[in-house]
């Protein structure tokens, strides 16, 4: 109930900070964008940590909790009071690059619109109050919707799509030509500028064939990454949005796990931080008790868990992925729940988090 009035209460804050934050004249934030901050205050911060599943339910009955909360103090008190509790997480990330993956299962056709709002609207804020994200995208359900449209069916072996010289047609256009321009245009239209990228855009990726390339086709690998194309992008307060796809040196075109190619790019970046959106809470206890999230983990421990067969199936690619990143000097990785809505925020802005962080 609390954390829902806190959320019903702040929902106002952002347009004010888009119209007084001072920032460039090419990073400026368009005073359009929606209302979208959602803090919890630190009363509310066990209820999130116990009751994680409660926050996207919380939505829906802001109203009432708004009112309840809001007894005692106006609604402009709460909201300031949120706003003021906030600035040690902004002071702490302001001018610091967080690299965000957003696909796969979090990026599910049948997900709710307002999930894929909250995303955009959330790294909208974090640009406004000084933060430099960079969004990795995938589209796995999407390509999966294109590619029966054509008469494909989708093949996969050992959780990879098999992509042959037909299915990576359908894979570029869909991420390059659909699924990134949208992306790119929300965000634009929530009061941010946007660019729209590929891994072969200023040879941002350089790709190599997977090991297993003789099963899976055009499913490659990171070999090399040059930043040089995102970096004046990010220092003038753009927001990059990258997809997975990427070239070799011959100029095939490859097909790359989105994760991957996330990881690579905050170390490249020198980023402070790499979330990882997927379609759980985080790294659980025990696979079987959704309630078991284990709320900050370092290498060594996650790597054990591994080992004890506690982390298995896809998580262990993100898992890897994390520890790759953290070993080239990224300072912490978090897998989080792409389903609870304003996920981003509660990671980076409150003590409670939205999922697991990997620190090295």
């Amino acid at each position: 109930m609390a954390a829902a009035a806190a959320a019903a209460a702040s929902l106002e804050i952002a347009p004010f900070l888009q119209s007084q934050l001072s920032f460039s004249s090419k990073s400026k934030a368009g005073s359009q964008s929606p209302s979208i901050f959602k803090i919890k205050t630190p009363h509310v911060e066990n209820f999130a940590s116990n009751h994680r599943t409660e926050i996207t339910k919380s939505s829906r009955s802001l109203t009432s909790a708004a009112t309840a909360v809001t007894d005692t103090q106006t609604p402009a008190e709460f909201r300031v009071d949120i706003l003021s509790e906030s600035l040690p997480f902004i002071q702490k990330f302001r001018g610091k690059t967080i690299v965000v993956k957003y696909g796969g299962a979090a990026m599910k056709p049948n997900q709710k619109d307002n999930l894929l709002a909250s995303v955009v609207k959330d790294l909208v804020l974090l640009s406004v109050v000084g933060l430099r994200p960079v969004l990795v995208h995938g589209g796995g359900p999407e390509i999966n919707f294109w590619l029966k449209r054509f008469g494909i069916e989708p093949v996969f072996r050992d959780g990879l799509r098999v992509t042959d010289a037909n299915t990576m047609e359908i894979v570029s256009m869909v991420l390059v030509g659909r699924v990134n321009k949208s992306l790119v245009s929300l965000i634009n239209k929530a009061g941010a500028t946007a660019v729209g990228l590929s891994g072969m855009d200023g040879r941002l990726f350089t790709a190599r064939p997977s090991p297993n390339s003789a099963k899976l086709g055009f499913v490659g690998e990171v070999a090399r990454v040059d930043p040089t194309v995102i970096e004046p992008l990010v220092n003038s307060g753009h927001i990059p949005v990258i997809a997975s796809v990427a070239a070799d040196e011959f100029g095939q075109s490859y097909n790359i796990n989105a994760d991957t190619v996330a990881g690579e790019l905050a170390a490249a970046l020198g980023a402070e931080k790499l979330i990882l959106l997927t379609d759980v809470a985080g790294i659980l206890e025990n696979r079987e008790d959704p309630m078991s999230l284990v709320k900050e983990i370092d290498i060594k421990g996650v790597k054990k868990m591994i080992e004890d067969g506690k982390v298995g199936g896809g998580m262990i690619p993100k898992v890897n992925c994390c520890i790759r990143s953290l070993a080239q000097g990224v300072r912490t990785a978090s897998i989080i729940d792409g389903r609870v809505e304003h996920s981003l925020l509660l990671e980076i802005l409150t003590d409670a988090g939205a999922g697991t962080m990997i620190t090295g």
